[in-house]
């Protein structure tokens, strides 16, 4: 006797809520990204107008972005923060870089991704 179609079904819901899961997966991962770099970009925004304040030096910004991104991220993403005075559009700004491991799986990084961050010097009068 023939069995046609029977079983089919729970072959079939199997294939398609592995692949459901894959997807939910990958969306959470973009989030996690996508939440990172919002994260990266405010706190070396920060950083780079700290310091360009009148009374503080690039290195203040620094160590700002480093505690401000240490505060909201895994430690390890602090480590890899510069900043310096450069010129631009005509202007003098403080630049703040934030170089981090881009996160592939969980908080796992494969490749890296540079944030900036500036801030218009302040001069005293």
């Amino acid at each position: 006797m023939p069995r046609g179609d029977a079983g089919a079904a729970v072959v079939e819901s199997t294939m398609v809520m592995a692949l459901v899961s894959v997807l939910f997966a990958c969306l959470l991962q973009l989030g996690l990204a996508l939440h990172l770099r919002g994260t990266l970009v405010d706190c070396v925004g920060e950083g780079a107008r700290f310091g360009a304040l009148a009374d503080r030096t690039p290195a203040d910004g620094a160590a700002r972005a480093r505690e401000l991104i240490a505060g909201s991220l895994p430690d390890a993403y602090a480590a890899d923060v510069t900043a310096a005075e450069v010129r631009a559009g005509g202007l003098d700004v403080v630049e703040v870089t934030a170089v981090v491991p881009v996160p592939l799986v969980g908080w796992l990084g494969g490749g890296s991704m540079a944030v900036r961050g500036h801030g218009l010097v302040e001069v005293l009068p």
